[in-house]
């Protein structure tokens, strides 16, 4: 009777071994999709998104399924890339119906609506956008003045946007709040958000800039054309939804040419 207990014994061991082998794998795919869906981003912009999560390799991700925005499927991306153990994402997504036109009146629509929504000083919600011929016309209701023209001071630097008319109304009610998010935001969130509000912004260059944020600390690296561009991506950093505190790392000069 010792040998067949010895030899479960030794068989009992190979599987527990090879368990131990499979299980960090196991563990850094589910880690890495369960972080993703419980993202600010997924939770608040994708949550009508159809998109599947695999990870190969413990680290590379493919993003699989369809979104209803053009914009859905770069948040997504920017997300799970922000995600600790993550070194590259491979966006296969699918946009659901037509995509504007580039430059189109319908995709400058699109990028005024998602540049206020990822900013917690303007209201999102409660703007209504109309574009005709790049002219952005702005309408609904403002909490103050100051809103107003900040709402207005963000759509005019969208590419594509000719000029702005602002016919927003200025709330008479004082209890009239701004549009705060009172849950926690993750990193990986912030810097997707941060990262497309660069990307949309036709004075800043999201390509060279690098972000990194660290328990809502954004630090943006990169080279600014000039001490207003760098001004200008500080105040651009400072709003997005999440953000506790910028570390401006952008340093004056002109790229090295290629």
């Amino acid at each position: 009777m010792k040998r067949p207990i010895f030899a479960t014994l030794i068989a009992a061991a190979i599987v527990c071994l090879g368990a131990n082998v499979a299980l960090p794998a196991i563990q850094t795919t589910d880690r890495i999709e369960t972080s993703a869906r419980n993202s600010f981003v997924f939770i608040t912009y994708l949550r009508d998104d159809s998109i599947k999560i695999q990870t190969a390799n413990d680290s590379v991700v493919t993003l699989t399924g369809t979104v209803s925005e053009w914009f859905h499927s770069s948040l997504a991306e920017e997300t799970v890339a922000g995600l600790p153990g993550v070194t590259r994402v491979e966006n296969k997504l699918e946009i659901k119906g037509d995509r504007p036109v580039e430059n189109s009146d319908a995709w400058i629509n699109t990028k005024v609506k998602t540049m206020l929504m990822f900013h917690q000083n303007v209201s999102g919600l409660k703007t209504h956008v109309d574009v005709l011929n790049g002219v952005v016309t702005l309408q609904g209701e403002a909490s103050s003045e100051a809103q107003k023209e900040l709402t207005t001071e963000y759509a005019k630097y969208i590419e594509g946007v000719v000029s702005v008319k602002n016919n927003m109304t200025v709330a008479t009610n004082k209890k009239t709040a701004v549009e705060k998010v009172s849950e926690f935001i993750d990193d990986a969130s912030i810097t997707a958000q941060v990262k497309l509000a660069l990307l949309l912004h036709h004075s800043t260059d999201a390509v060279k800039t690098k972000v990194v944020t660290k328990n809502g600390i954004v630090t943006v690296k990169g080279i600014a054309k000039n001490g207003a561009e760098k001004d200008l991506v500080g105040r651009l950093v400072e709003d997005i939804k999440g953000v506790k505190g910028l570390k401006n790392g952008m340093t004056i000069g002109q790229p090295a040419l290629k």
